[in-house]
């Protein structure tokens, strides 16, 4: 009988060890399985979209402000790899309340080899874009939720653009993108262009961009829905190269443009670690001045600290008024050293943030650019300042002051008071 009971425990013990290896095994999948959903939706989170079943909503395209269109609103996005992994449609329209126009673009693409994600792609857009800014073609792939500078810009120009582009990538670390485009322009301010040729208010453009963006020490995961980055290395390198051409069947202007970003962070721990970023560009030829720089400038001409008292962007110049310098050849050097926060709890993480930028730039021919006022960067321009994000619901405060060559008259308007927002997900 002993012999029995004992048989009987050990089929048991058997029996529960291995149902509860089974359930392990299960939870395991069940984890594994959830890790994934939630990888891939941070994922496409970061690259500014929400998935849905067939259709991919751009979280871009939601809400903005402007001066020039004050509230922008409307809807885009993409299909979605359930609807077709071979094509895509993408596009959005928008309204801007101020200036009461629509905005909108339509494009679509065609899968053309899929382990190196190589798509064919079409557009045609009629939108506006802020003057002398630069677009890299794979800044697409790049989201911020929250980009404050936005709100003060007062300059754009409208674009009609029909365009074709080849993206490839050459491995999941280099990302590139080739484009054609031909583009009506019209500036929405008072703006003429003297070439040799004549003075134009309106023009055509036809231009070739060949964009790369490299992140050599990303560290990549495939999973069964592709590959996921688990590691966000640095430095990350984006060059662009843009060819303008002129005659009676291309634009109006001819001329070349190359632009190169870098960035760089070097993380010491979870909460402290440092950032430096360098921007540069140059412009050769007959290049208007919606196509040349600005220095992302991020101040309102106004009398008083006070009245000048907005946002704070996250890579601009926060004493730099906006329109006060443009250049057609600019390079940019931003530094910021985050600290670890002095305490953490639901509704506030206060951290200290010492920043420095430096910015130089020049223009050839500045007299031909009729209409405005500016400066150009030739003297060196510099900004130094703290933050103290996160003070509460991810509200903070920031203080710059200018100075160098470029040192105002007034002391108060050397000084730039702003709120932060920066808000952890």
């Amino acid at each position: 009988m002993i012999k029995y009971y004992l048989s009987l425990i050990i089929l048991c013990s058997i029996y529960t060890s291995r149902a509860q290896v089974i359930a392990s095994d299960i939870n395991i999948k069940r984890d594994s399985v959830k890790a994934v959903k939630k990888a891939n939706l941070a994922q496409h989170i970061g690259n500014g979209y929400i998935p849905l079943k067939y259709f991919n909503l751009d979280l871009r395209y939601l809400i903005k402000f402007n001066q020039y269109e004050g509230i922008r609103t409307g809807l885009g996005g993409t299909t979605s790899d359930k609807l077709s992994e071979e094509f895509r449609i993408n596009g959005y329209a928008v309204y801007g309340f101020k200036d009461a126009r629509y905005k909108y673009s339509i494009g679509a693409g065609y899968r053309l080899n899929q382990e190196h994600n190589t798509w064919l792609n079409a557009s045609y857009t009629d939108d506006l874009q802020e003057t002398a800014s630069t677009h890299f073609l794979t800044d697409k792939r790049i989201f911020q939720f929250f980009e404050p500078r936005l709100l003060n810009i007062s300059l754009f120009y409208r674009h009609i653009t029909k365009s074709a582009s080849i993206q490839h990538d050459f491995g999941p670390k280099l990302n590139t993108e080739t484009q054609f485009s031909v583009s009506e322009i019209d500036p929405k301010f008072d703006y003429q262009f003297v070439t040799d040729e004549g003075t134009y208010s309106k023009y055509d453009l036809t231009m070739a961009k060949v964009a790369l963006l490299w992140s050599p020490f990303d560290i990549i995961k495939p999973t069964a829905s592709g590959n996921v980055k688990t590691h966000n290395g640095f430095p990350k390198l984006t060059f662009q190269y843009t060819q303008s051409f002129n005659g009676p069947a291309y634009g109006d202007f001819s001329f070349q443009k190359l632009d190169f970003k870098a960035s760089y962070h070097f993380v010491y721990n979870k909460e402290s670690h440092t950032e430096i970023d360098l921007a540069t560009g140059i412009a050769i030829g007959d290049a208007p001045l919606t196509h040349l720089y600005h220095a992302y400038p991020n101040n309102i001409n106004k009398s008083t600290i006070m009245q000048r008292f907005s946002v704070a962007g996250l890579n601009s110049f926060e004493t730099m008024y906006f329109n006060e310098f443009f250049s057609d050849m600019f390079s940019v050097l931003q530094f910021k050293h985050y600290f670890k926060p002095f305490y953490n709890t639901a509704f506030s993480r206060p951290q200290l943030v010492l920043l420095s930028r430096f910015a130089i730039g020049d223009m050839k021919t500045p007299e031909r650019h009729e209409g405005l006022d500016f400066k150009t960067l030739d003297k060196g321009y510099l900004e130094s300042g703290f933050e103290l994000n996160q003070l509460i619901f991810g509200f903070g405060l920031s203080l710059t002051y200018r100075y160098g060559a470029y040192h105002l008259p007034e002391i108060e308007d050397n000084f730039a008071l702003k709120f932060t927002f920066n808000v952890t997900l």
